[in-house]
């Protein structure tokens, strides 16, 4: 079941990639065309998860800052395919398909698995196979078959490198100019992937962009942790991440208290009332999916007698030891690592929890907060701008809200909404002013201001938060005054703690090591523990909460609560190489098989339980 090159594997990437290469020309949106563009002037193709409102207030406002600046609008095609994770497998797709027609159109073989030794990030450019000879073959059966494999391995390193030092959208480009939106992991990825390039020198931005005219920084690189911008990838607004919920539902469920932390979401008076959004299909919420695990590997080191001082110390040690995963330096202790190991058991099990209150999980993250502001569900997980969007909307007439939001303390961090530079972008100079825009403070305005007001969006309040430091509070007095210039057409208040990113990094620090390479395993854990098997989950949840108090069923909660054995033991330490080693198909079948037996087998438990009573 280990990955191998095989015929049928290969043929399925490239029937995918023909499958989806047509998909964003069906889902393109009507190009944002002012009234004083025309035939001739500049185009931008740019693809994205933002909703219609970004789209229409990013589309308007760049044409109206180009044509001021340039002194001609522009014309944004914007194509819609989907989530973040859509648009990935998408981008991911396209590349594959315009290079192996590039490569071929010179007359060069299409090798077996080369669509996926072009995107591998960890492809062996300097290291050529090494070849064992097997227990029954003979020497020259054994030369011919070394010769062919590094034949084959110098084939592909020329296309791999031929592929990442080609940016000329005549040869190789998925026609579209820029990647706009979603969580820092994809554009990260994308980038691994040869898929985004960096728009101007790393060592020399456009002025006033990153840092001011006194070397200030306005737009740090870091932050708590969080990664903002690297030379490919800017990421232009904060996501944080959140509850809302409906006080009419929950009064109706008989919870006095509103939630304010992600375990509050695993009471059983939850049961079948919380919306969720699927992380397979959605970035943005893989991403609080992470950060929920990430929580609980906090807790659990500090619950271990650790100190934020002991932590900061021990992640420097291990991060320049530079060794294997789970392995540490002298002076680190054993007893650290395994609290994280806890930790993060811990908060799979909290989100197996949560998945078995749910009342569904959607492909839109923004569905969520509009089910529960109409009462649909009680509760739902959701990023912040479309929670406190929606709070704000559905007030009543008398001003008292029925919705509300809260970022649970701790338990979310600042990550960025980023954009990057697409490889073989066909308007590559006007994607660049793009971003240029989207990072000024003209474009930060757009996330942040009142509808109508100067330099504020159009039509929709946005309510997203700027990355630029000089929108929030600030002992510098000058950054301090354009706070306050800010702040009179703000949407929202943004020296409140709860939204200066600012000040939120100061509660939270994100820690890579400690889940950043499992991103991808939380996506498939949870599509296979809480999706693929949730009418035994809940099944199984319903049984054990409905026979007394959950404690009073250990023997079926430890079945619920076990983690996969197959195709191997999974553990913080195995997790993020099992998934590289074997096929997601068949992992997925394996875990999704697992859950259903163990989700049966706790059923079982429980009515021999309650028999023996």
């Amino acid at each position: 079941m280990r990955k191998e090159s095989t015929f049928g594997r290969h043929a399925a990437i490239l029937l995918a990639a023909a499958a989806t290469v047509a998909l964003p020309f069906l889902a393109r949106r009507p190009a944002a065309e002012t009234e004083e563009w025309k035939p001739g002037d500049p185009e931008l193709v740019i693809i994205s998860p933002h909703n219609e409102a970004i789209r229409y207030e990013f589309g308007e406002g760049f044409s109206r800052w180009h044509q001021a600046r340039y002194g001609r609008p522009v014309k944004v095609d914007w194509r819609v395919i989907g989530g973040t994770s859509e648009i990935s497998r998408y981008l991911t797709s396209s590349f594959i398909a315009a290079a192996r027609a590039w490569w071929t159109s010179q007359g060069r073989s299409w090798l077996p698995g080369a669509g996926e030794s072009l995107i591998d990030r960890r492809f062996p450019v300097d290291a050529p196979p090494e070849i064992s000879r097997r227990a029954d073959e003979s020497e020259e059966s054994w030369r011919r078959r070394t010769e062919a494999e590094l034949a084959r391995w110098r084939e592909l390193r020329e296309l791999y490198t031929r592929f990442r030092s080609t940016d000329d959208p005549s040869q190789i480009s998925a026609k579209i100019d820029l990647f706009f939106g979603g969580g820092d992991y994809d554009h990260l990825k994308a980038h691994g992937e040869g898929l985004t390039v960096a728009p101007w020198p790393p060592e020399s931005p456009p002025p006033d962009l990153f840092t001011d005219s006194r070397g200030r920084e306005i737009i740090p690189a870091r932050i708590a942790g969080e990664t903002w911008r690297t030379p490919t990838m800017f990421g232009n607004a904060v996501a944080t991440f959140g509850i809302c919920y409906n006080l009419d539902r929950l009064r109706d469920l008989g919870i006095e208290r509103p939630p304010t932390n992600w375990s509050d979401l695993t009471d059983p008076r939850y049961f079948r009332q919380i919306g969720v959004a699927d992380p397979t299909k959605s970035g943005s919420i893989a991403k609080a999916f992470e950060l929920i695990i990430h929580q609980q590997c906090h807790e659990a080191v500090r619950a271990a007698g650790f100190s934020e001082e002991d932590i900061d110390r021990f992640e420097r040690e291990i991060a320049a030891a530079r060794l294997p995963p789970g392995e540490l330096p002298p002076g680190v202790p054993a007893d650290y690592q395994r609290a994280i190991e806890r930790g993060w058991e811990n908060g799979i099990r909290l989100i197996q929890k949560i998945g078995a209150n749910a009342r569904y999980f959607t492909d839109s993250a923004g569905k969520v907060p509009i089910d529960v502001s109409m009462g649909a569900a009680a509760a739902g997980i959701a990023i912040d701008f479309y929670g406190r969007f929606q709070a704000q909307t559905t007030r009543s007439p008398d001003g008292r809200e029925r919705m509300g939001f809260v970022a649970p303390a701790g338990g979310t961090g600042v990550s960025s909404d980023p954009i990057s530079l697409l490889r073989g972008a066909p308007n590559r100079q006007i994607a660049i002013r793009f971003i240029e825009f989207v990072l000024s403070e003209d474009g930060q305005k757009l996330w942040t201001y009142r509808p109508g007001t100067p330099g504020g969006p159009i039509k929709y309040a946005l309510r997203r938060i700027p990355v630029r430091r000089t929108f929030f509070p600030s002992e510098d007095p000058e950054i301090q005054a354009a706070h306050k210039q800010h702040m009179q057409y703000a949407a929202d208040n943004l020296a409140d703690p709860q939204i200066n990113p600012y000040a939120l990094a100061e509660q939270f620090t994100y820690r890579p090591r400690w889940t950043a390479s499992h991103f991808g395993v939380h996506r498939d854990l949870v599509r296979a523990m809480c999706l693929n098997a949730s009418e035994e989950l809940q099944r199984a949840w319903k049984a054990v909460i409905s026979h007394g108090e959950p404690v009073r069923q250990a023997a079926a909660l430890s079945m619920i609560a076990r983690l996969p054995d197959r195709p191997e033991p999974l553990t913080w330490r195995s997790a993020p190489r099992l998934v590289r080693e074997y096929s997601r198909l068949d992992y997925m079948r394996e875990w999704t098989v697992f859950y259903r037996a163990s989700y049966r087998a706790a059923v079982r438990a429980v009515l021999e339980q309650e028999a023996t009573r």
